[in-house]
Protein backbone atom coordinates (compact mmCIF):
# COMPACT_ATOMS: atom_id res chain seq x y z
CA UNK A 1 0.00 0.00 0.00
CA UNK A 2 1.40 3.31 -1.05
CA UNK A 3 2.02 5.95 1.75
CA UNK A 4 3.16 9.43 0.33
CA UNK A 5 -0.82 10.37 -0.16
CA UNK A 6 -0.84 9.52 3.81
CA UNK A 7 1.75 12.40 4.32
CA UNK A 8 3.76 9.21 6.16
CA UNK A 9 7.31 8.29 4.81
CA UNK A 10 8.77 4.59 5.29
CA UNK A 11 10.66 6.02 8.13
CA UNK A 12 7.44 6.98 9.91
CA UNK A 13 6.20 2.97 9.02
CA UNK A 14 9.21 2.18 11.07
CA UNK A 15 8.58 4.69 13.76
CA UNK A 16 4.69 2.89 13.89
CA UNK A 17 6.20 -0.57 14.16
CA UNK A 18 8.48 0.44 17.25
CA UNK A 19 5.40 2.17 18.59
CA UNK A 20 3.67 -1.05 18.74
CA UNK A 21 6.58 -2.59 21.25
CA UNK A 22 6.55 0.91 22.96
CA UNK A 23 2.15 -0.68 23.69
CA UNK A 24 3.45 -3.93 24.59
CA UNK A 25 6.39 -3.40 26.83
CA UNK A 26 3.80 -1.42 29.29
CA UNK A 27 1.20 -4.21 28.32
CA UNK A 28 3.56 -6.94 29.09
CA UNK A 29 4.17 -5.24 32.69
CA UNK A 30 0.33 -5.27 33.50
CA UNK A 31 0.04 -8.50 32.69
CA UNK A 32 2.85 -9.87 34.31
CA UNK A 33 1.96 -7.74 37.47
CA UNK A 34 -1.55 -8.86 37.56
CA UNK A 35 -0.71 -12.57 37.59
CA UNK A 36 1.92 -12.48 40.38
CA UNK A 37 -1.33 -10.38 42.62
CA UNK A 38 -3.56 -12.97 41.21
CA UNK A 39 -0.76 -16.33 42.78
CA UNK A 40 -0.95 -13.93 46.17
CA UNK A 41 -4.41 -13.53 45.98
CA UNK A 42 -5.15 -17.22 45.98
CA UNK A 43 -2.91 -17.84 48.73
CA UNK A 44 -4.61 -15.09 51.31
CA UNK A 45 -7.98 -16.30 52.63
CA UNK A 46 -8.88 -12.25 53.02
CA UNK A 47 -8.04 -11.27 49.11
CA UNK A 48 -10.47 -14.15 47.88
CA UNK A 49 -12.98 -11.34 47.02
CA UNK A 50 -10.34 -9.45 44.85
CA UNK A 51 -10.03 -12.60 42.44
CA UNK A 52 -12.75 -12.04 40.15
CA UNK A 53 -11.51 -8.50 39.26
CA UNK A 54 -7.65 -9.49 38.97
CA UNK A 55 -8.77 -11.95 36.31
CA UNK A 56 -10.69 -9.25 34.73
CA UNK A 57 -7.68 -6.84 34.46
CA UNK A 58 -5.22 -10.15 33.36
CA UNK A 59 -8.13 -10.49 31.09
CA UNK A 60 -8.23 -7.29 29.68
CA UNK A 61 -4.17 -7.27 29.63
CA UNK A 62 -4.85 -10.20 27.70
CA UNK A 63 -7.09 -8.67 25.25
CA UNK A 64 -5.38 -5.69 24.36
CA UNK A 65 -1.80 -7.67 23.74
CA UNK A 66 -3.33 -9.23 20.67
CA UNK A 67 -5.17 -6.45 19.50
CA UNK A 68 -1.60 -4.30 19.53
CA UNK A 69 -0.14 -7.57 18.00
CA UNK A 70 -2.53 -8.01 15.14
CA UNK A 71 -2.69 -3.80 14.56
CA UNK A 72 0.94 -3.09 14.33
CA UNK A 73 2.15 -6.43 12.25
CA UNK A 74 3.20 -5.96 9.28
CA UNK A 75 1.90 -9.62 8.39
CA UNK A 76 -2.54 -8.34 8.93
CA UNK A 77 -2.43 -6.87 5.45
CA UNK A 78 -1.83 -9.16 1.99
CA UNK A 79 1.40 -7.19 0.54
CA UNK A 80 2.97 -7.07 3.99
CA UNK A 81 3.15 -2.98 4.04
CA UNK A 82 0.96 -1.51 7.50
CA UNK A 83 -2.44 -0.43 7.22
CA UNK A 84 -2.34 2.97 8.52
CA UNK A 85 -5.62 3.64 7.65
CA UNK A 86 -7.22 1.41 9.63
CA UNK A 87 -6.06 3.67 12.70
CA UNK A 88 -9.28 5.35 12.94
CA UNK A 89 -11.52 6.50 16.07
CA UNK A 90 -12.66 2.75 16.21
CA UNK A 91 -9.56 1.49 16.80
CA UNK A 92 -8.40 4.13 19.59
CA UNK A 93 -11.63 3.10 21.01
CA UNK A 94 -11.40 -0.48 21.05
CA UNK A 95 -7.46 0.04 22.26
CA UNK A 96 -8.61 2.12 25.32
CA UNK A 97 -11.36 -0.15 26.27
CA UNK A 98 -9.79 -2.76 28.02
CA UNK A 99 -7.11 -0.23 29.60
CA UNK A 100 -10.30 1.59 30.58
CA UNK A 101 -10.93 -1.71 32.35
CA UNK A 102 -7.59 -1.93 34.08
CA UNK A 103 -7.80 1.38 35.32
CA UNK A 104 -11.05 0.72 36.86
CA UNK A 105 -10.67 -2.51 38.03
CA UNK A 106 -7.03 -1.44 39.60
CA UNK A 107 -8.30 1.61 41.22
CA UNK A 108 -11.05 -0.07 42.96
CA UNK A 109 -8.75 -2.74 44.48
CA UNK A 110 -6.71 -0.15 45.71
CA UNK A 111 -8.95 1.57 47.16
CA UNK A 112 -10.55 -1.61 49.38
CA UNK A 113 -6.91 -2.98 49.86
CA UNK A 114 -5.21 -2.31 53.36
CA UNK A 115 -2.03 -0.87 52.13
CA UNK A 116 0.02 -1.72 55.62
CA UNK A 117 -0.29 -4.86 55.44
CA UNK A 118 -0.02 -5.76 51.93
CA UNK A 119 2.56 -3.24 51.07
CA UNK A 120 4.02 -4.79 48.44
CA UNK A 121 0.79 -5.91 46.41
CA UNK A 122 -0.11 -1.68 46.99
CA UNK A 123 3.18 -1.01 45.39
CA UNK A 124 2.41 -3.82 42.37
CA UNK A 125 -1.29 -2.12 41.72
CA UNK A 126 0.24 1.40 41.79
CA UNK A 127 3.04 0.13 38.83
CA UNK A 128 -0.16 -1.34 37.13
CA UNK A 129 -1.97 1.97 37.20
CA UNK A 130 0.71 3.53 35.84
CA UNK A 131 1.48 1.14 33.00
CA UNK A 132 -1.97 1.22 32.13
CA UNK A 133 -2.10 5.37 32.05
CA UNK A 134 1.56 5.28 30.04
CA UNK A 135 -0.61 3.20 27.49
CA UNK A 136 -3.30 5.93 27.15
CA UNK A 137 -0.65 8.18 26.78
CA UNK A 138 0.79 6.50 24.12
CA UNK A 139 -2.09 5.94 22.29
CA UNK A 140 -2.96 9.49 22.10
CA UNK A 141 0.56 10.06 20.80
CA UNK A 142 -0.40 8.16 18.21
CA UNK A 143 -3.70 9.47 17.49
CA UNK A 144 -1.26 13.01 16.74
CA UNK A 145 1.85 11.77 14.79
CA UNK A 146 0.41 9.34 12.20
CA UNK A 147 -2.97 10.85 11.37
CA UNK A 148 -3.32 10.63 7.76
CA UNK A 149 -3.44 13.72 5.96
CA UNK A 150 -6.49 15.35 5.08
CA UNK A 151 -7.22 18.58 3.69
CA UNK A 152 -11.02 18.78 5.02
CA UNK A 153 -9.64 17.13 8.83
CA UNK A 154 -9.07 19.85 11.76
CA UNK A 155 -6.32 18.19 13.53
CA UNK A 156 -3.35 18.42 11.73
CA UNK A 157 -0.04 17.61 13.33
CA UNK A 158 3.06 19.97 13.06
CA UNK A 159 6.02 18.72 10.80
CA UNK A 160 8.66 17.16 12.23
CA UNK A 161 11.17 20.00 13.82
CA UNK A 162 8.57 22.78 14.15
CA UNK A 163 8.85 24.65 16.92
CA UNK A 164 5.51 25.68 16.72
CA UNK A 165 1.92 23.51 17.06
CA UNK A 166 -0.74 24.58 14.92
CA UNK A 167 -3.40 26.70 16.38
CA UNK A 168 -6.15 24.13 15.94
CA UNK A 169 -4.55 21.12 17.59
CA UNK A 170 -4.78 20.06 21.70
CA UNK A 171 -2.65 17.32 22.80
CA UNK A 172 -4.21 15.18 25.37
CA UNK A 173 -3.21 16.83 28.94
CA UNK A 174 -2.02 14.32 31.20
CA UNK A 175 -1.41 14.62 35.17
CA UNK A 176 1.16 12.37 37.29
CA UNK A 177 -1.55 10.03 38.49
CA UNK A 178 -2.98 9.96 34.83
CA UNK A 179 -5.89 12.12 32.91
CA UNK A 180 -7.08 13.86 35.70
CA UNK A 181 -7.98 16.84 33.08
CA UNK A 182 -8.39 16.83 29.65
CA UNK A 183 -9.84 18.80 26.52
CA UNK A 184 -13.41 17.89 27.22
CA UNK A 185 -12.99 18.78 31.07
CA UNK A 186 -12.28 22.28 29.48
CA UNK A 187 -15.18 22.45 27.09
CA UNK A 188 -17.82 20.93 28.74
CA UNK A 189 -18.21 23.24 32.30
CA UNK A 190 -20.19 21.47 35.39
CA UNK A 191 -21.90 23.23 38.13
CA UNK A 192 -20.56 23.95 41.10
CA UNK A 193 -20.83 20.26 44.09
CA UNK A 194 -24.36 20.63 45.51
CA UNK A 195 -24.41 20.88 49.23
CA UNK A 196 -25.49 18.70 52.08
CA UNK A 197 -29.06 18.75 51.60
CA UNK A 198 -28.94 18.38 47.51
CA UNK A 199 -26.34 15.55 48.23
CA UNK A 200 -29.29 13.59 50.01
CA UNK A 201 -31.48 13.86 46.92
CA UNK A 202 -28.14 13.12 44.56
CA UNK A 203 -28.29 9.75 46.55
CA UNK A 204 -31.81 8.73 45.83
CA UNK A 205 -31.40 9.24 42.59
CA UNK A 206 -32.01 6.27 39.94
CA UNK A 207 -29.42 5.89 37.68
CA UNK A 208 -29.11 4.24 34.18
CA UNK A 209 -26.02 3.01 32.86
CA UNK A 210 -25.40 2.17 28.92
CA UNK A 211 -22.64 0.42 27.86
CA UNK A 212 -22.07 -3.07 25.37
CA UNK A 213 -18.98 -4.02 27.10
CA UNK A 214 -19.52 -5.81 30.40
CA UNK A 215 -16.61 -4.46 32.14
CA UNK A 216 -17.41 -0.80 31.18
CA UNK A 217 -20.67 -1.44 32.62
CA UNK A 218 -19.23 -3.46 35.79
CA UNK A 219 -16.99 -0.89 36.49
CA UNK A 220 -18.98 2.33 36.86
CA UNK A 221 -22.31 0.68 38.11
CA UNK A 222 -20.25 -1.10 40.96
CA UNK A 223 -19.06 2.66 41.42
CA UNK A 224 -22.11 4.41 41.41
CA UNK A 225 -23.82 1.84 43.88
CA UNK A 226 -20.95 2.34 46.22
CA UNK A 227 -21.64 5.66 46.06
CA UNK A 228 -25.08 4.86 47.33
CA UNK A 229 -27.13 5.52 43.59
CA UNK A 230 -29.66 2.89 42.52
CA UNK A 231 -28.33 1.90 39.43
CA UNK A 232 -29.38 -0.56 36.42
CA UNK A 233 -27.52 -1.33 33.17
CA UNK A 234 -28.49 -1.47 29.52
CA UNK A 235 -26.74 -3.78 27.28
CA UNK A 236 -27.16 -1.76 24.09
CA UNK A 237 -29.17 1.17 22.30
CA UNK A 238 -32.60 -0.81 21.67
CA UNK A 239 -32.41 -2.45 25.83
CA UNK A 240 -32.05 1.37 26.86
CA UNK A 241 -35.27 2.74 25.16
CA UNK A 242 -36.88 -0.20 26.30
CA UNK A 243 -36.34 0.35 29.68
CA UNK A 244 -36.47 4.50 29.85
CA UNK A 245 -40.14 3.76 28.40
CA UNK A 246 -40.92 1.97 31.04
CA UNK A 247 -39.10 3.29 34.40
CA UNK A 248 -38.37 6.38 35.47
CA UNK A 249 -34.65 7.20 35.90
CA UNK A 250 -33.36 10.10 37.01
CA UNK A 251 -29.90 10.22 34.95
CA UNK A 252 -28.85 8.07 32.08
CA UNK A 253 -25.27 7.70 31.52
CA UNK A 254 -24.75 6.16 27.69
CA UNK A 255 -22.02 5.18 25.86
CA UNK A 256 -21.16 6.38 21.99
CA UNK A 257 -19.65 3.65 20.33
CA UNK A 258 -22.38 0.75 20.85
CA UNK A 259 -23.31 -2.02 17.64
CA UNK A 260 -27.00 -1.79 16.61
CA UNK A 261 -27.67 1.52 17.69
CA UNK A 262 -24.88 4.48 18.90
CA UNK A 263 -24.70 6.50 21.71
CA UNK A 264 -25.76 9.13 19.46
CA UNK A 265 -29.08 7.70 17.83
CA UNK A 266 -30.36 6.53 21.33
CA UNK A 267 -29.92 9.98 22.12
CA UNK A 268 -31.59 11.57 19.52
CA UNK A 269 -34.64 9.03 20.21
CA UNK A 270 -34.23 10.13 23.83
CA UNK A 271 -34.46 14.07 23.21
CA UNK A 272 -37.68 13.71 20.44
CA UNK A 273 -39.96 12.06 22.82
CA UNK A 274 -41.52 14.56 25.09
CA UNK A 275 -42.07 12.23 27.87
CA UNK A 276 -38.54 11.28 28.16
CA UNK A 277 -36.73 14.91 27.03
CA UNK A 278 -36.34 15.91 31.00
CA UNK A 279 -34.16 12.89 31.42
CA UNK A 280 -30.56 14.17 31.77
CA UNK A 281 -27.64 12.17 29.58
CA UNK A 282 -24.62 12.18 30.01
CA UNK A 283 -22.17 10.29 26.91
CA UNK A 284 -19.51 8.41 27.83
CA UNK A 285 -16.69 7.43 25.54
CA UNK A 286 -12.84 6.24 25.18
CA UNK A 287 -12.26 9.10 23.15
CA UNK A 288 -11.55 12.60 23.02
CA UNK A 289 -12.55 14.43 20.14
CA UNK A 290 -13.74 17.87 20.13
CA UNK A 291 -16.30 17.18 17.54
CA UNK A 292 -17.64 14.29 19.47
CA UNK A 293 -18.30 16.86 22.68
CA UNK A 294 -19.74 19.58 20.46
CA UNK A 295 -22.33 16.95 18.65
CA UNK A 296 -23.61 15.40 22.09
CA UNK A 297 -24.14 18.86 23.41
CA UNK A 298 -25.77 20.46 20.80
CA UNK A 299 -27.95 17.04 19.99
CA UNK A 300 -29.25 18.16 23.96
CA UNK A 301 -26.57 15.79 26.45
CA UNK A 302 -25.89 17.33 29.69
CA UNK A 303 -22.09 16.49 29.93
CA UNK A 304 -19.89 14.44 28.27
CA UNK A 305 -17.20 12.13 30.02
CA UNK A 306 -13.96 10.24 28.69
CA UNK A 307 -13.03 7.18 29.64
CA UNK A 308 -11.32 6.14 31.98
CA UNK A 309 -13.39 8.10 34.43
CA UNK A 310 -11.74 10.27 37.25
CA UNK A 311 -13.64 9.72 40.15
CA UNK A 312 -13.56 13.39 41.51
CA UNK A 313 -14.70 14.64 37.97
CA UNK A 314 -16.91 12.03 37.68
CA UNK A 315 -18.82 12.44 41.19
CA UNK A 316 -19.07 16.23 39.92
CA UNK A 317 -20.38 15.67 37.01
CA UNK A 318 -22.79 13.18 38.32
CA UNK A 319 -23.95 15.79 40.76
CA UNK A 320 -23.84 18.93 38.72
CA UNK A 321 -26.70 16.70 36.37
CA UNK A 322 -28.58 15.88 38.84
CA UNK A 323 -28.58 19.07 41.15
CA UNK A 324 -29.82 20.69 37.30
CA UNK A 325 -32.44 18.10 37.30
CA UNK A 326 -33.44 18.59 40.46
CA UNK A 327 -33.60 22.37 39.77
CA UNK A 328 -35.76 21.81 36.03
CA UNK A 329 -37.71 19.67 38.10
CA UNK A 330 -38.83 21.95 40.53
CA UNK A 331 -39.32 24.66 37.72
CA UNK A 332 -41.43 21.94 36.12
CA UNK A 333 -43.45 21.45 38.80
CA UNK A 334 -44.02 25.16 39.54
CA UNK A 335 -44.98 25.77 35.74
CA UNK A 336 -47.25 23.11 36.37
CA UNK A 337 -48.94 23.91 39.58
CA UNK A 338 -49.44 28.13 38.07
CA UNK A 339 -50.85 26.07 34.60
CA UNK A 340 -53.49 24.50 37.30
CA UNK A 341 -54.20 27.81 39.15
CA UNK A 342 -54.50 29.91 36.12
CA UNK A 343 -56.91 27.18 34.93
CA UNK A 344 -58.65 27.75 37.99
CA UNK A 345 -58.73 31.26 37.63
CA UNK A 346 -59.65 31.45 33.68
CA UNK A 347 -62.66 28.83 34.91
CA UNK A 348 -64.22 31.08 37.51
CA UNK A 349 -63.80 34.22 35.28
CA UNK A 350 -65.68 32.05 32.42
CA UNK A 351 -67.97 31.55 35.28
CA UNK A 352 -68.42 35.50 35.26
CA UNK A 353 -67.93 36.92 31.41
CA UNK A 354 -68.32 34.62 28.21
CA UNK A 355 -65.50 33.63 26.73
CA UNK A 356 -64.76 35.92 23.64
CA UNK A 357 -65.31 39.12 26.08
CA UNK A 358 -62.69 37.63 28.82
CA UNK A 359 -60.82 36.60 25.64
CA UNK A 360 -60.93 40.67 25.02
CA UNK A 361 -60.43 41.73 28.54
CA UNK A 362 -56.79 40.00 28.59
CA UNK A 363 -56.06 41.16 25.07
CA UNK A 364 -56.31 44.46 27.64
CA UNK A 365 -59.60 45.86 25.88
CA UNK A 366 -60.40 48.29 28.48
CA UNK A 367 -63.95 49.23 27.93
CA UNK A 368 -65.99 46.58 26.04
CA UNK A 369 -69.68 47.73 25.04
CA UNK A 370 -71.20 45.97 22.03
CA UNK A 371 -74.30 46.76 19.83
CA UNK A 372 -76.59 44.03 18.41
CA UNK A 373 -79.17 44.80 15.96
CA UNK A 374 -81.21 41.54 17.28
CA UNK A 375 -81.06 38.99 19.77
CA UNK A 376 -83.56 36.94 21.96
CA UNK A 377 -84.00 37.40 25.52
CA UNK A 378 -85.19 35.20 28.36
CA UNK A 379 -86.69 35.62 31.98
CA UNK A 380 -87.65 32.95 33.98
CA UNK A 381 -89.04 33.33 37.42
CA UNK A 382 -90.01 30.31 40.27
CA UNK A 383 -93.52 31.00 41.26
CA UNK A 384 -94.79 31.48 44.99
CA UNK A 385 -90.84 30.91 45.95
CA UNK A 386 -90.91 33.66 48.12
CA UNK A 387 -93.78 31.99 50.62
CA UNK A 388 -91.55 28.66 50.05
CA UNK A 389 -88.58 30.64 51.65
CA UNK A 390 -91.02 30.64 55.09
CA UNK A 391 -91.30 27.34 55.38
CA UNK A 392 -87.53 25.43 55.12
CA UNK A 393 -84.78 26.47 56.39
CA UNK A 394 -81.77 28.47 54.71
CA UNK A 395 -79.43 25.69 53.61
CA UNK A 396 -82.20 23.47 52.34
CA UNK A 397 -83.31 26.25 50.35
CA UNK A 398 -80.04 27.15 48.72
CA UNK A 399 -79.78 23.45 47.80
CA UNK A 400 -83.01 23.46 46.30
CA UNK A 401 -82.58 26.85 44.36
CA UNK A 402 -78.83 25.83 43.60
CA UNK A 403 -80.16 22.22 42.03
CA UNK A 404 -82.93 24.26 39.61
CA UNK A 405 -80.55 26.81 38.39
CA UNK A 406 -77.38 24.13 37.63
CA UNK A 407 -80.08 22.19 35.62
CA UNK A 408 -80.35 25.59 33.76
CA UNK A 409 -77.13 26.19 33.42
CA UNK A 410 -76.42 22.74 31.97
CA UNK A 411 -79.14 23.17 29.55
CA UNK A 412 -77.33 26.58 28.78
CA UNK A 413 -74.76 25.44 27.90
CA UNK A 414 -75.78 22.70 25.76
CA UNK A 415 -78.03 24.94 23.76
CA UNK A 416 -74.74 27.50 22.89
CA UNK A 417 -76.66 30.47 24.77
CA UNK A 418 -75.68 32.80 27.33
CA UNK A 419 -76.26 32.88 30.68
CA UNK A 420 -76.66 36.55 32.14
CA UNK A 421 -77.17 36.54 35.64
CA UNK A 422 -79.56 35.38 38.25
CA UNK A 423 -81.32 37.74 40.27
CA UNK A 424 -82.86 36.16 43.64
CA UNK A 425 -85.28 32.92 42.03
CA UNK A 426 -85.22 35.11 38.50
CA UNK A 427 -83.05 33.16 35.45
CA UNK A 428 -81.81 35.28 32.48
CA UNK A 429 -80.31 34.44 29.75
CA UNK A 430 -80.01 35.80 25.71
CA UNK A 431 -79.36 33.91 22.33
CA UNK A 432 -77.51 35.58 19.76
CA UNK A 433 -74.55 37.26 21.68
CA UNK A 434 -71.78 37.95 22.05
CA UNK A 435 -71.14 35.60 18.72
CA UNK A 436 -74.26 36.13 16.71
CA UNK A 437 -76.04 33.17 15.16
CA UNK A 438 -79.24 33.68 13.22
CA UNK A 439 -81.04 30.67 15.27
CA UNK A 440 -80.73 33.06 18.14
CA UNK A 441 -85.03 32.95 18.72
CA UNK A 442 -85.50 29.22 18.16
CA UNK A 443 -83.28 27.94 20.11
CA UNK A 444 -84.42 30.23 22.76
CA UNK A 445 -87.34 28.84 22.46
CA UNK A 446 -86.30 25.32 22.61
CA UNK A 447 -84.48 26.16 25.57
CA UNK A 448 -87.83 27.22 27.50
CA UNK A 449 -89.54 24.31 26.15
CA UNK A 450 -86.43 22.02 27.52
CA UNK A 451 -86.47 24.47 31.15
CA UNK A 452 -90.30 23.13 31.74
CA UNK A 453 -89.15 19.56 31.31
CA UNK A 454 -85.99 19.79 33.89
CA UNK A 455 -88.33 21.25 36.48
CA UNK A 456 -90.49 18.41 35.76
CA UNK A 457 -88.02 16.05 36.65
CA UNK A 458 -86.72 17.61 39.72
CA UNK A 459 -90.29 18.22 40.83
CA UNK A 460 -90.76 13.93 40.41
CA UNK A 461 -87.25 13.29 42.33
CA UNK A 462 -87.55 15.89 45.18
CA UNK A 463 -91.43 14.98 45.59
CA UNK A 464 -91.69 19.04 45.03
CA UNK A 465 -94.16 21.33 43.29
CA UNK A 466 -92.20 24.05 41.77
CA UNK A 467 -93.43 26.16 38.76
CA UNK A 468 -91.81 28.97 36.31
CA UNK A 469 -92.71 31.30 34.02
CA UNK A 470 -91.39 32.16 31.16
CA UNK A 471 -91.34 35.50 28.86
CA UNK A 472 -89.24 36.11 25.55
CA UNK A 473 -88.58 38.69 23.47
CA UNK A 474 -86.59 39.57 20.30
CA UNK A 475 -85.08 42.77 20.08
CA UNK A 476 -81.40 45.58 19.72
CA UNK A 477 -79.50 45.10 22.61
CA UNK A 478 -76.36 46.66 24.28
CA UNK A 479 -74.24 44.60 25.85
CA UNK A 480 -70.97 45.12 27.88
CA UNK A 481 -68.99 45.03 30.73
CA UNK A 482 -69.31 46.86 33.48
CA UNK A 483 -67.51 46.88 37.17
CA UNK A 484 -63.69 47.49 38.19
CA UNK A 485 -63.09 45.25 40.69
CA UNK A 486 -66.05 42.69 40.27
CA UNK A 487 -66.88 42.21 36.56
CA UNK A 488 -70.35 41.73 34.97
CA UNK A 489 -71.48 41.02 31.91
CA UNK A 490 -74.77 42.71 31.03
CA UNK A 491 -77.56 43.96 28.73
CA UNK A 492 -78.90 47.03 27.58
CA UNK A 493 -82.18 48.30 25.61
CA UNK A 494 -85.52 48.17 25.22
CA UNK A 495 -85.65 44.24 24.80
CA UNK A 496 -84.46 43.44 27.78
CA UNK A 497 -87.34 45.41 29.74
CA UNK A 498 -90.12 43.89 27.04
CA UNK A 499 -88.73 40.33 27.60
CA UNK A 500 -89.21 40.99 31.79
CA UNK A 501 -92.27 42.02 31.31
CA UNK A 502 -93.09 38.96 28.94
CA UNK A 503 -92.13 37.07 32.48
CA UNK A 504 -94.28 39.07 34.95
CA UNK A 505 -97.29 39.57 33.00
CA UNK A 506 -97.52 36.02 32.33
CA UNK A 507 -98.74 33.02 34.36
CA UNK A 508 -97.23 29.85 35.68
CA UNK A 509 -96.32 26.67 33.77
CA UNK A 510 -96.59 29.01 30.68
CA UNK A 511 -94.26 30.48 27.75
CA UNK A 512 -95.03 33.91 26.61
CA UNK A 513 -93.50 35.40 23.92
CA UNK A 514 -93.85 38.93 22.51
CA UNK A 515 -95.28 39.25 18.66
CA UNK A 516 -91.55 39.92 17.06
CA UNK A 517 -90.42 36.37 18.61
CA UNK A 518 -93.66 34.77 17.16
CA UNK A 519 -92.90 35.79 13.95
CA UNK A 520 -89.64 34.20 14.42
CA UNK A 521 -90.06 30.97 15.18
CA UNK A 522 -94.15 30.61 14.08
CA UNK A 523 -92.70 28.16 11.21
CA UNK A 524 -91.31 25.81 13.77
CA UNK A 525 -93.31 26.01 16.89
CA UNK A 526 -96.86 25.36 17.85
CA UNK A 527 -98.03 28.66 19.32
CA UNK A 528 -101.68 30.20 20.65
CA UNK A 529 -102.66 33.34 20.22
CA UNK A 530 -102.93 34.96 23.67
CA UNK A 531 -104.28 38.60 22.66
CA UNK A 532 -103.91 42.05 23.80
CA UNK A 533 -102.65 42.70 26.99
CA UNK A 534 -101.57 45.99 28.73
CA UNK A 535 -97.92 45.90 29.50
CA UNK A 536 -96.53 48.40 31.66
CA UNK A 537 -94.99 51.34 30.10
CA UNK A 538 -95.80 49.79 26.72
CA UNK A 539 -99.77 49.95 26.61
CA UNK A 540 -101.42 46.94 24.42
CA UNK A 541 -99.34 44.41 23.47
CA UNK A 542 -99.52 41.02 21.36
CA UNK A 543 -98.76 38.03 22.83
CA UNK A 544 -98.61 34.12 22.33
CA UNK A 545 -98.27 31.23 24.52
CA UNK A 546 -95.05 28.79 23.61
CA UNK A 547 -97.05 25.41 23.39
CA UNK A 548 -94.43 23.01 22.07
CA UNK A 549 -92.42 21.78 18.67
CA UNK A 550 -93.72 21.29 15.33
CA UNK A 551 -93.10 17.47 14.48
Amino acid sequence: MATEGLGITQNSEIELVDKGYDLLTPTNTIMAYTEVLLEYAEKQTSWQDFIPDLRKMLSAGEQLSTLITKLFSKKNTPNGELDLERFTSTIRHDLRTPINAIIGYGEMLLEDLDKETHPEASADLQKILTAARRLLTLIGDLSYNYKPTDPSSTHTAPASGSSSTPSNYTPPIQGEEGPTSTLIDEVVHSLRTPTTSEHAYNLSASLLVVDDKESNRDLLSRRLVKQGFTVEVAENGVQALDMVHTKNYDLVLLDIIMPKMNGYQVLAEIKADPKLSRIPVIMISALDEIDSVVRCIEMGAEDYLQKPFNQVILNAKISASLERKRLRDREYAFIKKLQIEQQKSEKLLLNILPKPIADRLKRGARTIADSFPEATVLFSDLVGFTQLCAGISATELIERLNEIFLAFDILTESFGLEKIKTIGDAYMLVGGLPTPRPDHAEVVADMALAMFDAIEELNKKNRSNFKIRVGIHTGPVVAGVIGKNKFNYDLWGDAVNIASRMESHGIPDRIQVSETTYQKIKDRFVLEKRGAIEVKGKGQMVTYWLVGKKH
